[in-house]
């Protein structure tokens, strides 16, 4: 078996703020729009090989009834390791920081921030010794 992509699908009230909040602040690019009456329903986001999907909770609630419930008011927790750091600390500015750069026990440098609908995203510089 061979894994080719794993893509979070972060599922929000509203998409537009984050759609803003990730081409604005760090130069993704929406590929993929779904409209769902007057908003949208489902985007794709993606910068170089990461790729970001998020769904409303009342297109998720046409699109699969039977699991809507467990999808609403969850938050998600992101991860993302980036090969420097200093960019993505002056793009936080202003942000929702909740987690300001540090460096960890385990060599990583990190920020993290939470995008307009509350998930959590920490970026992360690995350290010489974690390469």
């Amino acid at each position: 078996m061979r894994v080719k992509r794993i893509t979070p699908v972060l599922y929000v009230e509203e998409i537009e703020p984050c759609v803003d909040f990730w081409t604005s602040r760090f130069g993704f690019q929406k590929t993929v729009e779904v409209p769902d009456g007057g908003r949208l329903g489902f985007v794709i986001l993606r910068k170089d090989d990461l790729e970001i999907m998020y769904q409303s909770f009342a297109s998720a609630a046409k699109d699969a009834p039977a699991i809507a419930k467990d999808i609403e008011g969850g938050r998600t927790f992101l991860y993302i390791e980036v090969d420097k750091l200093e960019p993505f600390i002056a793009a936080a500015k202003n942000a929702n920081v909740v987690l300001p750069a540090r460096t960890t026990f385990y060599g990583a440098q990190e920020i993290g921030l939470k995008d307009p609908t509350g998930h959590v995203v920490v970026f992360a510089e690995m350290g010489a010794q974690q390469q």
